[in-house]
């Protein structure tokens, strides 16, 4: 008995510690586009919830298996600059074998959800782990890094429609976009941070290349993008009026991103992109779930 509660401790342990690793709580960032997506196919396709928990099973396994390997591959970095050195695997909380089974078990569970939801999304699952995996060595080669993060989560929503129509169509592209460049715009931001470690790293990103000022600019001009994106999407979906309040809301909130940080000024980082951009994904979620069912 004592021997069966030891390892039952034992593994909450390990699952506290993962879902330390890999910041669990994030996903509220990807997930309600992913959400908004499977809504709005819901108004003209019959839909099913083992259908929505095969989904949400495979979205949080493929954000675990990107995360987690990103935390393996940058592990000395990591260890190297002082704002990440306490992370888990460079501080010894988490060793780089149980990370590599948090891996390993992520992305089993994805290719079995997607097995689930049908062939033509498991045979592609491997190329969309490829994708989410590339993002962790980008930094290393070009500052377009931030739109491959970007890429990486608009790929929920284009999975959604995929998984639940199975087929390729224009209008979930203008959420992916929006999604593409929304991520790309707060991941600017963040980097902001560190611009002298990764100019001396050789690690690239928009603000090491280009500056701080110039990165706060692109950044802008990517908000604004995104939302023009999710404008067309819901022009193109033709969705109630509740959506463009919704979407007003969101908009407001991405700028206000820039009105709380600036160059020079980053003391508020934290909640320009955890507070505000979590709210603003929420917000966009119960839009489309108010203009689809209102």
């Amino acid at each position: 008995m004592d021997q069966s509660k030891q390892r039952e401790q034992g593994l909450g342990q390990h699952l506290v510690l993962w879902g330390r690793l890999v910041r669990f709580s994030h996903t509220i960032f990807a997930m309600p586009f992913a959400l908004s997506m499977f809504v709005y196919v819901s108004s003209f396709t019959r839909v099913r919830a083992p259908q929505l928990l095969a989904i949400v099973t495979a979205l949080v396994a493929a954000r675990t298996a990107a995360m987690t390997f990103n935390r393996i591959i940058d592990r000395d970095i990591d260890g190297l600059n002082p704002r990440t050195r306490n992370r888990e695997i460079p501080a010894g909380v988490i060793t780089v074998r149980s990370a590599w089974v948090l891996w390993a078990s992520s992305c089993a569970l994805f290719l079995a959800a997607s097995w689930f939801l049908g062939m033509h999304c498991l045979v592609l699952a491997p190329l969309v782990l490829a994708v989410l995996c590339y993002y962790s060595w980008a930094k290393r080669f070009t500052s377009l890094s931030h739109a491959i993060l970007g890429l990486a989560l608009a790929l929920a929503p284009g999975g959604v429609w995929y998984a639940l129509t199975g087929s390729v169509a224009w209008l979930p592209v203008w959420m992916m976009l929006g999604v593409l460049f929304w991520v790309a715009g707060f991941d600017i931001l963040y980097s902001c941070q560190d611009i002298e470690f990764d100019r001396q790293h050789a690690l690239w990103s928009v603000p090491s290349r280009y500056g701080e000022a110039r990165a706060f600019q692109v950044s802008r001009i990517f908000h604004a993008l995104a939302v023009l994106c999710l404008a067309q999407f819901g022009a193109a979906a033709h969705l109630a009026p509740v959506f463009w309040l919704g979407l007003l809301l969101f908009a407001l909130l991405l700028f206000q991103q820039h009105r709380i940080v600036g160059p020079g000024n980053l003391t508020r980082i934290d909640a320009a992109f955890f507070t505000q951009n979590g709210l603003a994904s929420i917000l966009f979620f119960l839009a489309v779930l108010l203009a689809v069912y209102s």
